[in-house]
């Protein structure tokens, strides 16, 4: 997609502050960081949202599950515990039309999210 950031991050067209790499997969840090800890991860394969996986895609998005601990580890993170979000949709807070996974921690996040 042309005017994805995100896909724009993939591409080099535009600077990211990259943590990991791999065929499928990229993982860099949110300009905006909500946390100590803040990277977004997400297939390197335009899908918009969580609503328009397919089965073809399933493997993948598994797959970031285990990217994630693996950078919680590389972040010292991994041992406390971290948070995971997924924004789907307008009404879900989906502003990057590209489907990415918050990786949140570096600190005491507590129990509530809303």
């Amino acid at each position: 997609m042309e005017d994805c950031i995100f896909c724009k991050i993939i591409n080099r067209e535009v600077p990211g502050d990259i943590v990991y790499e791999d065929d499928e997969i990229i993982a860099f840090r949110d300009i905006h960081p909500c946390a100590p800890v803040h990277i977004l991860v997400i297939p390197k394969k335009h899908i918009s949202s969580l609503i328009d996986i397919t089965e073809e895609d399933e493997k993948v998005i598994g797959k970031i599950y285990g990217v994630i601990n693996k950078i919680a580890q590389k972040e010292g993170i991994l041992d406390k515990g971290y948070r995971v979000i997924i924004n789907c949709g307008e009404d879900g807070g989906q502003v990057v039309k590209h489907i990415h996974f918050h990786l949140l921690g570096g600190k005491k996040m507590g129990v509530k999210v809303c």
